[in-house]
């Protein structure tokens, strides 16, 4: 009798008969399937990304795309500062006069005509920094106080002012005087004003101006691919 026959029974009416059994096996987890189907979505929105990426690359369209988002909305130019000289300046051939051209290029010291006006209460120093300017070659026109607009109104070292045709002359002023601002005004000629201000003692030395200029002077760095 077999051992799976139930007591009391013949063995024969109740034989199991066969080799083979069934074998237990763990029941599926349905978090696996789950979690092996999530993959599957994720790495083929990936691949797909990444082939658009890709194709934008290659025909141009990324190049495109971010020149539209550098250009304004308009289309137009974009418009200088309120504060900018230029702001308010009426365009060529729009019924008033043409604007003075812009001059970046810093000339030579004989090429500079400049006034120097005392800003503060200390007598001389214009006469004395007029005559250091001289020595550096510069052609010193006007010497005297600052007008009313700006007497005892600069309170740096000094303030070079000039108009568009004399931006690179007042950057060449600016090295000859540590920590001096420079303002754009509305003139039409070349002449710079070299107005000094409270805390000016003495003209920058030679080696400190060449080093500023250089400074000054110095190309900006170009943008990178790809950003405004």
């Amino acid at each position: 009798m077999s051992m799976l026959t139930p007591r009391g029974l013949k063995g024969k009416q109740y034989r199991v008969t066969g080799n083979a059994y069934p074998r237990l096996g763990r029941p599926p987890r349905r978090g696996r399937k789950i979690a092996i189907g999530l993959g599957g979505v994720l790495a083929l929105t990936l691949v797909t990304v990444g082939g658009v990426q890709l194709y934008d690359v290659f025909t141009g369209k990324h190049e495109n795309t971010s020149a539209q988002a550098c250009a304004p909305a308009s289309g137009k130019p974009l418009a200088a500062p309120e504060n900018s000289p230029s702001a308010g300046a009426p365009a060529a051939g729009a019924g008033g006069p043409a604007p003075v051209p812009s001059d970046t290029a810093v000339p030579q010291p004989a090429a500079v005509k400049v006034n120097v006006y005392n800003a503060t209460d200390k007598s001389g120093l214009a006469a004395r920094t007029a005559d250091e300017l001289r020595k550096r070659g510069f052609v010193v026109d006007k010497v005297g106080n600052a007008p009313a607009a700006l007497d005892k109104k600069v309170p740096g070292t000094a303030q070079i002012l000039s108009g568009p045709g004399g931006l690179g002359a007042a950057t060449l002023l600016l090295s000859q005087v540590a920590a001096a601002t420079a303002t754009e005004d509305t003139r039409t000629d070349a002449t710079v004003d070299f107005v000094i201000g409270d805390t000016f003692s003495a003209l920058a030395d030679p080696t400190q101006a060449a080093a500023a200029l250089a400074e000054l002077t110095k190309p900006s760095p170009s943008p990178e691919p790809g950003h405004c």
